[in-house]
C-alpha cells in the first residue's frame, strides 16, 4: 500500500503538574529531514526522539514539535532577586519612576528570571515516549489515507495510457500505408525506372525503421510493472519513480517513430499523462 509523506498527528498529555502537546506534519522530501524543537530541558532526548521518528516515517520534511504548558504548582522558573534589585538601582539613577514601572522594566531585562534545569523523571519520558509513539500512528494513518486517493489517480492515469496505446496500435497500418504511399510517389516524381525487387527492399528496410512493435510491447510491460509495484504490501515512491522514467523512454520512441500528425497528437496525451504521474509521485513515500 502506498503511502503519501504529506501527514499530521497530535497527542495531548496531560501529567500531573503539566500539559505536554506534541506534534508531527510531514511534507514530501527527497530524504528524512526531521526538524525538532522543543523545551532545552527534553533536549537529552533528542536523539531517541530522531530515532522513533526515522524508523517509522523513512522519508520526509517532518516537523516535530514539543510543547509543555504548567498546571499544577511546580515551575522550574525562578525570579532572580539579586539581578532585579541591582537593575531597579540602575534604573534611579537614569530616571526617578514609579516602582511599580521599575521593576516591569527590570524583570525583562537578562538573568531576572533564571530557568532550573532538572533531570527527566523517568515516569514522564515514558509518558512522553508513548505520545510521540501515538502521534507517530496518527500520522502513518494519515498518510495511507492520502495515499489511497493517490493511488486511484495512478490507476485511472495508467488506464488512460493504455486506452491511448491501443489507438496508437489502432491507427498505425494507417501510417505505415502513408509512409509506403509517400516513398512511391516520390519514386514516380523522379520518372526514373527502378527495379522493383530492389525497391521492395529498401522500402521494406525503411519501413522497419519506423515500426513501434517492440516500443509497444515495452510500454504494455512497463504499465503492467507500475500497476504491480503500486499494489504491493511496500511504499516505493522512489521504485515507481524509476518505472516511470522507463514508460517515458518508450513514449519518447514512439513518438520520434511516429512521423505521423494523429499518432503524434496521442503520444502528446500519454506525455501530459506521464507528467501527471511524476509530479503526484514527488508525494509518494
Amino acid at each position: 500500500m502506498i503511502q503519501s509523506m504529506t501527514g499530521y498527528g497530535k497527542t495531548v498529555l496531560q501529567l500531573p503538574t503539566k500539559k505536554i502537546s506534541i506534534e508531527l506534519k510531514s511534507l514530501n522530501s527527497k530524504n528524512l529531514d526531521v526538524n525538532a524543537r522543543m523545551p532545552s530541558m527534553y533536549r537529552a532526548k533528542e536523539l531517541d526522539i530522531r530515532k522513533l521518528i526515522a524508523t517509522n516515517l523513512r522519508r520526509g520534511k517532518v516537523d516535530f514539535s514539543l510543547y509543555v504548558e504548567i498546571t499544577g504548582e511546580d515551575t522550574s522558573s525562578k525570579i532572580n532577586k539579586t539581578v532585579v534589585q541591582e537593575y531597579i538601582k540602575q534604573l534611579k539613577e537614569v530616571v526617578d519612576g514609579d516602582p511599580t514601572e521599575l521593576l516591569k522594566m527590570a524583570v525583562r531585562l537578562p538573568d531576572a528570571v533564571t530557568t532550573e534545569r532538572d533531570d527527566i523523571d523517568e515516569e514522564e519520558w515514558q509518558a512522553i515516549e508513548n505520545g510521540i509513539n501515538d502521534a507517530i500512528l496518527k500520522i502513518v494513518a494519515y498518510r495511507k489515507d492520502e495515499g489511497q486517493t493517490l493511488k486511484q489517480d495512478f490507476t485511472d492515469r495508467i488506464e488512460t495510457l493504455k486506452q491511448l496505446l491501443e489507438k496508437v496500435m489502432t491507427i498505425d497500418p494507417e501510417r505505415i500505408e502513408g509512409v509506403r504511399a509517400r516513398l512511391e510517389k516520390g519514386i514516380a516524381e523522379i520518372k526514373e525506372k527502378v527495379d522493383e525487387n530492389r525497391f521492395e527492399q529498401e522500402l521494406v528496410y525503411y519501413i522497419e525503421k519506423f515500426d513501434i512493435t517492440e516500443e509497444k510491447v515495452r510500454l504494455e510491460n512497463h504499465l503492467d510493472y507500475f500497476s504491480s509495484a503500486l499494489n504491493s504490501d511496500d511504499s516505493n515512491g522512489k521504485k515507481l519513480g524509476f518505472i516511470s522514467q522507463e514508460i517515458g523512454r518508450e513514449i519518447n520512441t514512439i513518438g520520434s517513430k511516429a512521423n505521423f500528425a494523429p499518432m503524434q497528437k496521442l503520444v502528446v496525451q500519454m506525455k501530459d499523462e506521464l507528467e501527471k504521474i511524476k509530479e503526484q509521485l514527488l508525494n509518494v513515500l
